[in-house]
């Protein structure tokens, strides 16, 4: 079957750049539109994007649909895709572990649709800029070739579906969480009134970690985004029989910058550091979700059919992805 049509859900940073590729490339590229902010579709309308309004209305004409979202909403969504008898090729490229891959391949095997896994590494793919999307699963090289030559390598992988999550959190493990342990040794030196001592052995012996260090300030406006992934990177560790507490650290630090979310400036490192010793208001289901439990698994809990992005939906979803990951 000829790959024609995508439905692109939902159109971010990132996902407008994927879809402006597409249309590059001569596919048609559509989406929904209800429900969504004027940001997202005034992004939609510089990608080029066509409207189709209900969500229904895009999967009918739709080959293909490329999921990316938050991490905290990447089942539920699937699900509500699902749910609308869709029987194409799903493509879910989100920042997910591979036990939430999997079961997303559940929810999409039994209504008949394939999926496809997908890790996107770097910026949005925009021109000049080098980025890539891993692909695994049984038509990864058809997706993968619906890519040539646009802006977004395409790399197919011969593992099955989650190879190409693991491989993301692998890499996502290292870079965004070495930027928050990085910041948070930042605040601690300043807690304690060392950091310019720090900052001038850093110079002598590791010259490169004084501006590696600050690399947050850039990024804190969408550290919100990070928190699921952060989650989802120590479910993965924790199911490989490593420890995962480094990534849940990672997730608590880039929940404390929730404040920045959407800023149109960087703030200063110093804002940064203080919002890190400020802390999050502490929330019993979360700290509970990071111990195991030696109860027998619970019948999973149910996610909402409607899948909602914003910092509200991160924080009421957190605890029962976490305890849904670690019974996958």
């Amino acid at each position: 079957m000829a790959l024609k049509t995508v439905a692109l859900l939902h159109p971010g940073e990132m996902g407008a750049a994927i879809g402006a590729c597409l249309r590059g490339r001569g596919l048609r590229v559509v989406w929904a539109s209800a429900g969504r902010s004027a940001a997202t579709r005034s992004r939609a309308d510089a990608a080029g994007l066509e409207d189709l309004g209900a969500l229904e209305r895009a999967l009918r004409v739709a080959d293909i649909v490329l999921s990316v979202c938050p991490p905290h909403g990447a089942l539920a969504l699937a699900r509500e895709v699902a749910g609308h008898g869709f029987k194409g090729v799903y493509v879910d490229a989100n920042a997910i572990s591979p036990a939430t891959v999997r079961n997303i391949g559940r929810v999409l095997e039994a209504a008949e649709a394939t999926l496809v896994d997908g890790g996107v590494i770097g910026p949005p793919p925009v021109p000049g800029v080098s980025s890539r999307i891993y692909l695994s699963g049984r038509r990864a090289r058809d997706i993968a070739s619906v890519f040539a030559d646009s802006n977004l390598e395409a790399i197919p992988l011969e593992g099955a579906a989650g190879a190409a999550s693991a491989l993301k959190a692998c890499y996502a493990a290292w870079t965004k969480g070495a930027t928050a342990l990085l910041a948070a040794i930042r605040a601690l030196a300043t807690h304690e009134g060392v950091e310019a001592a720090l900052l001038e052995e850093w110079k002598r012996s590791q010259p490169e970690l004084p501006k590696r260090s600050e690399v947050v300030t850039v990024q804190a406006r969408k550290a919100w985004r990070w928190i699921g992934e952060m989650e989802e990177i120590a479910a993965s560790f924790d199911a490989a029989g490593l420890p995962g507490g480094f990534h849940l650290a990672a997730a608590d630090l880039y929940r404390r910058l929730e404040g920045f979310k959407d800023g149109t400036t960087a703030p200063a490192l110093a804002e940064v550091t203080a919002a890190f010793r400020r802390g999050a208001p502490r929330r019993k289901a979360a700290s509970g979700a990071r111990r195991r439990s030696s109860a027998p698994p619970a019948q999973e809990e149910t996610i909402p059919a409607r899948f909602k992005f914003g910092t509200a939906a991160i924080k009421r979803d957190a605890a029962k992805r976490l305890r849904s990951l670690k019974r996958s």
